[in-house]
């Protein structure tokens, strides 16, 4: 067990590489296909939403399908990896042999199975590896993983410009998937338990309010991160800047995630992610108040709220992870309706937001008349504030005692 800890850096450039294939596509992606390939907002959140849909279906199996191969994990792991890296440079980097929103969504359902899958697998590993640590390791486990997660989305979110444009991006991703794939390749031989399926996982309470307060909570970063270029381009008229804050943002959040994880040791879990929470809303509701050449405010509203999505990253997915090892002893069916879970919301938002504000008269670089811009700043920062109040809500109404089975993750004082 001494050597454990020394293979968690592998858990944080495994995440980073899954990272990088999440949360960046929907800022990337819509927008590269907007203007590379003139495809609508309505056509792009049409196909996002619909896409996510066949997750309602596909998560569940793919979660069966990593229980099934629990004993080849590290082969099923590999020909996932491939399938993804060789959709992200179809995604990027070929010119559409077919239709551009065809080609879009075939490379997309390629990427999305294949991160489903590698996500379920890799959440579900982690609970055996925090298990195998002396005394409990979620929280480290946690801190590890969501660390390289957000340092991952930090390199994601600048490579375009970095690497000279998205065929950069996506050489550079294939890369990194190599250095990810092998550098895991011994953490998956331990897994030998057998998962009870999804049903213990629904049938406890717990896990079921910790999957909806995962959904309420993820949605406000689902909407501002779907709406960030836009809002930075035409709202703040600051094209250019996107990477620097988006550098801002997601820096902020990986080099907070191990500090929040050792607060959340001190003061308990639950508080320390209501504090976070809290953070969230404020940095979220200044936003709202931002106009043209505002760029010093909505630096500082990138690192608060970077700051605050640290603890989102890392601390709820620890309490979940936590309770999995009591619930559903292999986890990777429980996983799949977290991955399914944290999906959900992005898709939500994309086929929500992008035809709303084509509605209202919003055009992407086109010159827009207030009522439209005022219409994106309400989505990107008042829609935010009102998720997370439900997610506070729901999280404030869970009893702290039953939160989890670790003592580690226990509220403090309860």
């Amino acid at each position: 067990m001494t050597s454990a800890p020394a293979r968690l850096p592998a858990f944080a450039l495994f995440a980073a590489m899954l990272a990088s294939a999440g949360l960046p596509l929907y800022m990337h992606a819509p927008k590269f296909y907007v203007d590379e390939y003139g495809v609508s907002l309505v056509a792009l959140g049409t196909v996002l939403f619909a896409l996510r849909l066949i997750d309602v279906v596909q998560d569940p199996l793919l979660g069966r399908l990593a229980e099934r191969l629990r004993h080849r994990r590290a082969m099923s792991v590999g020909v996932a990896g491939v399938a993804m890296a060789a959709g992200m440079v179809g995604l990027f980097a070929v010119a559409p042999p077919v239709a551009p929103l065809a080609w879009f969504a075939i490379m997309l359902t390629v990427v999305f199975s294949a991160f489903s899958y590698l996500t379920i697998c890799f959440y579900a590993q982690g609970v055996a590896k925090a298990d195998a640590l002396p005394g409990g390791g979620h929280l480290r486990v946690a801190r590890w993983r969501e660390t390289g997660a957000l340092l991952g989305i930090c390199a994601a979110a600048v490579a375009p410009v970095l690497m000279g444009g998205y065929g950069g991006f996506a050489i550079s991703f294939v890369i990194l998937s190599g250095l990810a794939l092998w550098a895991m390749r011994p953490e998956w031989r331990a897994v030998t338990a057998e998962s009870g399926g999804l049903r213990p996982v629904l049938a406890d309470p717990v896990a079921r309010r910790l999957l909806l307060v995962a959904l309420a909570n993820s949605a406000p970063v689902a909407v501002s991160s779907t709406l960030f270029l836009f809002f930075v381009e035409d709202r703040l008229e600051l094209a250019g800047w996107e990477g620097p804050f988006l550098l801002m943002f997601f820096l902020s959040a990986a080099v907070a995630a191990p500090f929040w994880g050792r607060l959340a040791e001190v003061a308990g879990t639950r508080r320390t992610l209501l504090i976070g929470m809290v953070l969230s809303i404020v940095a979220f509701a200044f936003a709202i108040t931002l106009g043209p050449g505002d760029a010093v405010a909505f630096a500082v509203i990138c690192v608060a709220s970077g700051v605050a999505l640290g603890a989102d990253m890392t601390l709820l997915p620890a309490l979940f992870a936590a309770r999995m090892a009591h619930v559903s002893p292999n986890a990777a069916e429980g996983f799949s309706m977290w991955s399914f879970v944290s999906k959900m919301t992005l898709a939500i938002a994309a086929v929500a937001l992008l035809p709303l504000l084509e509605t209202g008269g919003y055009r992407p670089g086109a010159s827009n008349d207030d009522a439209a811009l005022w219409m994106l700043s309400l989505l990107y920062g008042a829609v935010p504030c009102a998720l997370k109040l439900l997610a506070i809500g729901l999280l404030v109404s869970t009893p702290a005692a039953s939160m989890s089975g670790h003592p580690q993750l226990q509220e403090k004082g309860a």
